[in-house]
Formats: C-alpha cells, structure tokens, sequence
C-alpha cells in the first residue's frame, strides 16, 4: 500500500482545524462539554429538589421517582412496538436491483471516497483489501483512504508489507487529542477526492454492489438526500450465544427500527459503517464531532436539523460480531455514552429541536436516542425489584407500589418483557434466520448485559467521556470463524407483509 507523505505542519494545521468544523457550523452543538451552564444550573437543581424532598418526604418522593420510572418505561416500549409496526408494513428501505445498478456506465460514475479508519488491526488488513477488491466499482474512480495512527506501528507495518493494485492511499494521523474515530474521519475527508463518500471500518465486508446501488439511489431521490444507512449484519453471527443475540438485535434495529424511523421521517441515528454521504451535506453540517464517542448517531440528528433527509439502503455490510463479553460491554458502554452525549447536546436548546425536527421528530429523538440506555437500566430495576419482592416479601418494596401503581409496574415489567421478546421471534421469522430464535427466548440474559454496559456509561459520561475504548477485531478468527470470500451475503430476505408492496422503491415515494 503507498504512504502519503503529507507535512507535519499541514497535518497539524487540519487536525486543528477540524476539531472547530462542527462547532463553526453549529454553534454550542458539539460534545466537546457534556453540558452547557443552563443544563448545569438545572441538573443541579433537580439534584438538590430531589434530595430535599427525599429528606422531607423519603417514601413519598421515592414512590414519585418509581412512577416516573415506569411511565418512561412503558412509554419507550409503546415506541419501540410503533416503530416495528411501521417497519414491518412499509418497509421504506430504497431497493437497486442488481441490473439497475450495473447499468450505469462506469464513465458516467462519480468518484467515490472510502474512509477507513482502523487501529491496532494488523490481523484484518489482508481480509478488508479482499473485501475491497471485490467491490464492483472502477478503480479509477475510486478513492480509498486507509486512516491509521502514527504511532500505530504494528498496523502500519501490516499495511506496507501488503501488495495490492486498489488505489488505497495509507494517510497517518498525528498523535493528539482526542483520539476517536471522528477525527480520523475528518483527517481523511481533508483529503478525499470523491462528491460521494462512504465510510467501513476495516472488518467490513460490503455488497460488492454498495456503492453502484448507492448512487443509482441518491439519482433517484430528491437533492434533499443527503445519506443513505446501508443495513449492517454479521458474518459468524453463530459463533456462540453471545452473537447470536447481538445478530438478533442488529437484524431488528437495520430491518425494523431505522425504516419505521425513516418511514415517519424521524432523525435517524446512523451506524457506525456503511454510511454513504453526498459530500456537500457533510460539509454543510460540519462533518464529524470529534469529542462524540458515537458521531454516527450525533451526525445524523445534525443532517436531520439542517434539512437533508436519510434514508436506509437494502444493502448489507457484513461485520465482525463480538465474541467475547468483556469485548461486547466496552463497546457498548461506548455506544450508549455517545447516545447520551447527543441527547445531552440536542437538549441544550429544545425550542430549537421542536423547530427543527417538529414535535413529531423531537420526539423519535427522546425516545430513541435518549431513552435507550435508560430503557437498558430500567429493565435491570425492575427485574431486580421483581425478584427481589419474590425472594424476600419486603415490605419496603410493597411500599414504593402502592395501588394502582403496583398494577402499572408489574403490566409493565411483564409486557415489556414478552413484547421484546416477540418482537425479536418476529423479526427472525421476518428475514428467515429460524437458527436464532431459541437465542431470542434467552433475551433477558443479555438485557443484564446491556444494563452492566449502559450504568459503565453514564459514569463515564462524567468521568472520561470523550474516551474511545477501542474494539478488538479479530476475535472470529481465534474461535474457529473464517472470513473469506464466502463471508459476504446479500440483505436476508424479508416475508411480504401482508399490504402488497411495490418492488422498487425510490426515495421520493418514503
């Protein structure tokens, strides 16, 4: 692979610079703060209320506390249920065929940039230049970036020993802070040549046919579009209980929830891969926050506010599952932290949201973005509460609730429950993927998973919370999962719902 040698000074002079790209186009709207000094006054008010009245009042208030708790509870359930309701009856993905997108003349195709940010990967190289090779695009209207670390030796050496005729440009980061994917990704747009852009971290293994149906979309569509979400699943998805769940919720967040979401024109929350951008929407909302552990999702609530639409691409990516748990609850703790910090940064200025993205959006925004990793909590509360009552009769707890709160709690708990659980059978029998269904029955055990991960997050929002605890890749191989040509397959196969659909859908008709 070839080594851009870029200046040190320039090098240093656009990493700065595009630590200010977010807040130049979006005044107080970066994570570089958790919170700004109204939402610090106001926590701090909350904290003191709360406290006075627990003195004041200690059972009262902590029955007050319970009720809210089970009423965000059901609510966020209530919201998750609509949004498969959408997603399961209209499915808004935009399809290309495979004729379609072969039929535009290479001559006619715009350049096309490939941000890669990888570190510490030395062992995925060679399987990501394969993955990559196998890509049906022109070379000479391909632009791939290959965004490491300077002081990433091991990968960077990995990367010089491989031989390869893709036009795959190895660019070096200067050491700095902080060290997140996000700053790479602006590193690299710096350079990029292409109108379009797309981003795949460097396990990914795309649909060779990405990039062509990409582009047949966004001709397609309105000039409003501004990104299209290809759909993320996982290759070695079986490889033990642990994937199994983890494909099980992949498969019904990019088969149900983002087109529910896309279907009622909500901000969509992007996935980390897989996104593929019209450049001038990128520069227009400032690229990626830095300081946001998931700029993904913080990128597609800013495309949202400034106007340009998402949509969600039935096009798969094929990605590498988490195998190990410990694995698994550091990028997760990851995930819901940056959920946080957007959630945090959008509510500095509600009125603005409301404006933005209307009541309608403003509030798919609350309750996907914000309430995910306090739904995960939650649920490990009243678990623990339920068992708790049945283990030990304490009167405490029968005292936090009293009457008809009681009833709500427990419809809730048990509801909630069985609905996610359902809703999980019923998106495997959706796409056909029957080998993972006795996994779903097993759902609560990952729910405490998910629980451990999102309290790590809420105490690192506070504590470290620009930190991106890196992902190890690679695990599939140690367990016997190979990765080669086989690894990619095509977006499963959905049963038809039971309103006819068209077969080609564009995105003026979502």
């Amino acid at each position: 692979m070839k080594i851009r040698e870029i200046p040190e000074e320039l090098a240093e002079e656009v990493l700065a610079e595009s630590l200010g790209w977010v807040e130049a186009k979006n005044p107080g709207m970066t994570a570089a703060s958790q919170v700004n000094r109204g939402q610090k006054i106001g926590l701090i008010c909350m904290a003191v209320a709360v406290v006075l009245c627990l003195i004041l009042a200690p059972l009262g208030t902590l029955i007050v506390l319970t009720t809210a708790a089970t009423l965000v509870y059901l609510i966020t359930l209530c919201h998750r249920i609509y949004l498969v309701r959408i997603g399961l009856g209209d499915d808004s993905s935009i399809q290309v065929a495979d004729e379609d997108a072969r039929a535009v003349p290479d001559e006619e195709l715009p350049i096309y940039t490939l941000l890669v940010p990888a570190y510490g990967e030395p062992q995925v190289l060679p399987d990501l230049v394969a993955a990559l090779n196998r890509i049906e695009y022109p070379r000479d209207r391909i632009d791939v970036k290959l965004l490491l670390e300077v002081g990433d030796a091991e990968t960077i050496a990995a990367a010089r020993a491989i031989e390869t005729d893709l036009p795959i440009e190895v660019l070096l980061l200067p050491a700095g802070e902080p060290q997140t994917k996000p700053r790479a990704l602006n590193f690299g747009l710096y350079f990029a040549r292409g109108s379009l852009v797309t981003i795949y971290d460097a396990e990914d293994h795309p649909d060779p046919l990405q990039l062509r149906r990409a582009v047949v979309a966004f001709s397609r569509g309105s000039d409003d579009v501004g990104c299209l979400q290809g759909k993320l699943s996982f290759y070695g998805g079986t490889t033990n209980l642990l994937t199994r769940w983890f494909t099980a919720e992949y498969l019904t967040w990019f088969n149900l929830y983002l087109p529910g979401l896309s279907a009622t024109k909500s901000p969509i929350p992007l996935g980390g891969t897989s996104n593929h951008f019209r450049r001038e929407a990128l520069e227009e909302v400032g690229c990626w926050d830095a300081f946001n552990v998931t700029e993904d999702c913080d990128l597609g609530i800013r495309l949202q506010r400034k106007g340009w639409r998402v949509g969600v691409l039935d096009s798969s990516t094929m990605e590498e599952p988490n195998v190990d748990v410990v694995n698994w609850v550091k990028q997760r703790s990851r995930w819901y932290k940056g959920y946080l910090q957007t959630w945090l940064v959008g509510m500095r200025d509600p009125r603005g949201m409301v404006r933005d993205l209307g009541w309608a959006g403003f509030g798919h925004f609350c309750l996907f973005v914000g309430s995910t990793p306090v739904l995960a909590v939650l649920n490990l509360w009243f678990w623990a509460m339920t068992l708790l009552w049945f283990v030990t009769k304490a009167s405490f707890i029968q005292a936090l609730f009293p009457g008809a709160l009681y009833y709500l709690a427990i419809f809730s708990w048990f509801f909630g429950n069985v609905v996610i659980i359902y809703l999980s059978v019923l998106t495997l029998r959706a796409v056909r993927r029957p080998e993972l269904l006795v996994s779903a029955l097993l759902s609560p055990l990952y729910w405490v998973l998910m629980a451990v991960a999102a309290l790590r997050a809420m105490i690192q929002l506070f504590t470290d919370p620009s930190h991106w605890e890196k992902t190890q890749h690679g695990l599939t191989l140690d367990h016997g999962e190979g990765r080669g040509d086989a690894a990619w397959a095509k977006p499963p196969t959905r049963e038809a719902p039971d309103t006819p659909q068209a077969e080609e859908k564009s995105l003026n008709q979502s």
